[in-house]
């Protein structure tokens, strides 16, 4: 027996905000809203009797908390543009509210570093994959 990755829990400051966010750049949708402000996206929903190919994606579930991020992440997302290239996908995550982000990289590596809305860095790589 094994445990498979289903979840990457988030503190944030804005749940609603930082899961619309996430939402837009990976395709994903609001599956749930708790009381406390807990919000938790995943991929669409397969259509009634459908079924969906393949693994299925980790959710992100994103939680209030009262400090901000102070440093680097130790846990950081990857993606991969799936439709276009590495710079058109970097200028889209831009206008999504995305920023550059500096965490010591030479300028030689393939992937593009930036921070979402609340300053959480990832990796946007170079490589396209289905």
């Amino acid at each position: 027996m094994s445990s498979k990755f289903t979840e990457l829990a988030i503190d944030c400051g804005d749940p609603d905000g930082l899961a619309r966010f996430w939402c837009s750049v990976l395709d994903y949708e609001v599956q749930d809203e708790d009381a406390d402000g807990t919000v938790t996206i995943g991929p669409p929903a397969s259509p009634e009797g459908k079924t969906q190919l393949g693994p299925v994606p980790p959710v992100l579930t994103f939680a209030r908390v009262p400090e901000g991020k102070t440093v680097k992440n130790r846990l950081h997302i990857d993606v991969n543009p799936t439709d276009r290239e590495q710079d058109e996908e970097v200028r889209r995550l831009l206008d999504l509210g995305a920023r550059h982000a500096d965490v010591g990289q030479t300028g030689d590596e393939s992937w593009v570093i930036l921070a979402d809305p609340e300053g959480n860095e990832f990796c946007v790589l170079s490589r396209r994959r289905p």
